[in-house]
């Protein structure tokens, strides 16, 4: 109880530091974010002041240690929330959501996709480039160290919190460390980096619209609604005498989870099967050191968590309900409302329990990858979009660079600055993108995949597979982009 009690409080803590703190109002912290700092900079205290042998500890030594003990219970809680909770968060991603024809999706955001993939693709470039190219060597890192950035920009915090069983499973738990803070450090950054690139955007006149950071209403920066303009936060399907819409939609996301847990747990059973087992450890001969090749079964579809496969269940469920439910139960508002919840205390609790001793050892290295990230964010900013988004490119990349490095709140944050009224593409163009960017990268299929591939096939392998995505993806925007000129020509 004092476990969820003592995230409860740290989130309220977290809420009101927004609301009264005029640096995190100009950085656009969610309250999340802020109480998981909160969390680690207080559990980290109590740790510095635990004695070194808590055996013979007294007088207030002795009440240190006895709340440390308790503090303990509650962190053994927070640990295995964002694990499950985040597959509450990708089980919702599309339950509600009238899917639209493909056709539709690529003429609305097909461009916007193409970029937003070079993007995404980009980072495992940079990041595996550069654990190959340099740190690998200097600091001794495996393969999988370069995966740490981009799920941690690209991912955020729930994807890299759901990949603590993947880790563990590869012989690699720090790994969840790293990119716990890699997500936090994208996120910090992008609100950072991306509220320095409006300034410059507005005064050179790069942006539709003449606005600044400045002048964001107060109840934006705040995060508060005003009385007069809040919104439904969704509509109750069923009457509570049968049973409460809350709880009726909680249950159709426990059948989705449910899906995405079948899923894998049929995925699992392919590593038992002979043939798939002799090719593993091959690959695992090839790309490890003896001892690590010899060391029992291997596993890869093992090793790839249960969020996205939830994803699927989520998209089964909706499917279902948009072909064969006549009275249309699925609210999608009580859906986000379950949804942005669970990511709510997935976040508090993943950032709470970082493990900074982990992180203090690699930090140098950690630190270069996360430059590395920003750099190439920018540099799609300013160069690529500049000159390969159509229309409305500053509004459209702004949204992307936000959404690569935090969460797609903060890409739509960022967008919201420069375009107040949604007066240009950029705002449906990045909504109809997610829809098809998601199930891929993000939290998605290839983000999932990636760092089993890279304990599998090792670096190289990977890093050439997602090079000539990004050169496929950079081909496809160049010609999208060229056809869209000719279309206006004529």
């Amino acid at each position: 109880m004092l476990a969820f009690v003592s995230l409860c409080m740290l989130l309220l803590v977290g809420h009101w530091l927004r609301t009264r703190v005029r640096l995190l109002q100009w950085m656009y912290l969610p309250a999340c974010v802020i109480a998981g700092l909160v969390g680690l900079g207080l559990l980290a205290g109590l740790n510095y002041l635990v004695p070194e042998s808590p055996s013979q500890a007294v007088g207030w030594q002795a009440w240190v240690v006895a709340v440390h003990a308790e503090v303990s219970t509650w962190t053994a809680v927070w640990g295995k929330l964002p694990g499950f909770l985040i597959n509450v968060v990708f089980a919702c991603l599309f339950m509600g959501v009238t899917l639209p024809k493909f056709s539709s999706l690529l003429r609305r955001g097909g461009i916007q996709l193409a970029y937003g993939q070079v993007v995404a693709w980009g980072q495992y470039v940079v990041g595996i480039g550069l654990v190959l190219a340099l740190l690998g060597g200097m600091y001794g890192l495996k393969d999988t160290f370069g995966g740490i950035l981009p799920v941690g920009f690209e991912g955020g915090h729930g994807t890299a919190a759901g990949l603590t069983e993947t880790f563990d499973e590869l012989g690699w738990p720090e790994g969840k460390d790293f990119a716990l803070a890699s997500a936090t450090g994208g996120i910090l950054s992008a609100i950072i980096v991306g509220m320095v690139l409006v300034n410059i955007a507005t005064r050179r006149g790069w942006t539709a619209a003449r606005v600044s950071p400045a002048d964001v209403p107060e109840d934006d920066s705040i995060g508060i609604i005003p009385v007069d303009r809040r919104p439904s936060a969704g509509k109750l399907t069923v009457k509570s005498d049968a049973i409460e819409s809350f709880t009726l939609h909680l249950a159709l996301v426990g059948v989705a989870v449910l899906i995405g847990y079948l899923l894998k747990q049929g995925l699992a059973q392919i590593d038992n099967i002979p043939a798939v087992q002799e090719k593993l450890q091959e690959a695992y001969r090839q790309v490890h050191t003896k001892a690590v090749a010899q060391s029992g079964p291997k596993k890869f579809f093992g090793t790839i968590p249960e969020f996205p496969l939830c994803m699927v269940g989520g998209l089964v469920v909706q499917i279902w309900e948009q072909k064969f439910d006549r009275h249309k139960l699925i609210d999608l508002g009580l859906i986000r409302r379950i949804q942005n919840s669970s990511l709510d205390f997935l976040v508090v609790a993943a950032i709470a329990t970082i493990n900074l001793a982990v992180i203090s050892k690699g930090m140098t290295p950690l630190l270069i990858l996360i430059g590395a990230g920003i750099a190439w964010n920018v540099f799609c900013v300013l160069v690529l979009a500049r000159r390969l988004l159509p229309d409305a490119w500053f509004e459209r990349s702004i949204a992307e660079m936000g959404q690569s490095m935090g969460v797609t709140a903060t890409g739509l944050l960022l967008l919201r600055v420069v375009d107040p009224d949604y007066k240009t593409s950029a705002a449906d163009a990045f909504a109809t993108k997610q829809l098809m960017h998601e199930p891929i990268m993000g939290g998605g299929l290839w983000t999932t995949f990636a760092i089993p591939l890279l304990a599998v096939w090792g670096g190289w392998k990977v890093f050439l597979v997602c090079l000539a995505a990004v050169a496929f993806w950079l081909v496809i925007l160049i010609v999208a982009r060229v056809l869209r000129s000719r279309a206006l020509a004529s």
